[in-house]
């Protein structure tokens, strides 16, 4: 019987084509074993010719595989001794998360930078919001009132109303940014001395203004939003010193 040839693809091309589509396949199954700990730092992988028959492939594939893992930085051979798996390299800490909380200065170089883009957000936000953008803020800016009265953590809300007013912009860029820094924007969320709740007149104090930036966005008043969000993030620097004193 005469084989089907591909038309346009080369036997040839086919073959080293499945090839890597199995050392892939390998490289995955590895590689999440090693992420899962089934092999840890310092483990030998089982031999090639293991490796071959528990996957049903030829050794050139195992071969690939154990480069691809190589290149990956998660194994590396000894000589005569065979693959070991690798130490992995520490994440290097996301941009924004490297703050010394127990230091004001480092607090206030974020909550400054947080003050010059969160001005315009807020600004751009009272002339682009859409009617459902509007009800988003509106509705987080309540819910920090709502978990204060519920004795629920605030920090998440707090975060949820800043996002909701980034994401009035219409301009992506501002959301993407406060994503990076995450709940690292928000000071009381990593101070180890505010495990516990905050003051009810502290949350209450953050809630009106919230309240505020939301009532000049929906007014459609640029300036208004700009000098609230100002005032509001001042004011969070003014009560970081003072709680970190206390």
């Amino acid at each position: 019987m005469t084989a089907i040839v591909k038309k346009g693809v080369p036997p040839m091309a086919r073959t080293g084509e499945a090839r890597r589509n199995l050392a892939a396949d390998i490289i995955q199954t590895l590689g999440s074993e090693i992420a899962e700990g089934t092999f840890r730092p310092g483990d030998k992988l089982p031999s090639e010719a293991r490796l071959t028959e528990r996957f049903g492939v030829s050794r050139t594939v195992v071969r690939e595989a154990i480069a691809g893992l190589r290149a990956d930085g998660l194994v590396a051979p000894r000589q005569g001794a065979g693959v070991f798996v690798l130490e992995r390299p520490q994440e290097p800490p996301r941009p924004f998360h490297i703050i010394d909380y127990e230091k004001i200065s480092s607090v206030i170089e974020m909550l400054e930078l947080r003050v010059s883009v969160e001005m315009e957000a807020a600004a751009l936000a009272a002339q682009r919001r859409s009617p459902q953008q509007e009800e988003a803020i509106f509705d987080a800016a309540a819910e920090m009132r709502r978990c204060a009265a519920e004795d629920r953590p605030t920090k998440e809300a707090d975060l949820t109303f800043h996002l909701a007013v980034a994401d009035a912009t219409n301009n992506p860029r501002f959301r993407e940014f406060l994503d990076i820094m995450g709940l690292s924007m928000i000071p009381r969320a990593a101070l180890s001395l505010t495990e516990r709740r905050a003051a009810p007149d502290f949350i209450a104090k953050i809630a009106a203004e919230h309240e505020r930036i939301a009532e000049a966005i929906s007014g459609g008043d640029s300036a208004g939003a700009r000098a609230a969000m100002q005032d509001h993030l001042r004011n969070s620097m003014a009560r970081y010193r003072d709680l970190i004193r206390r």
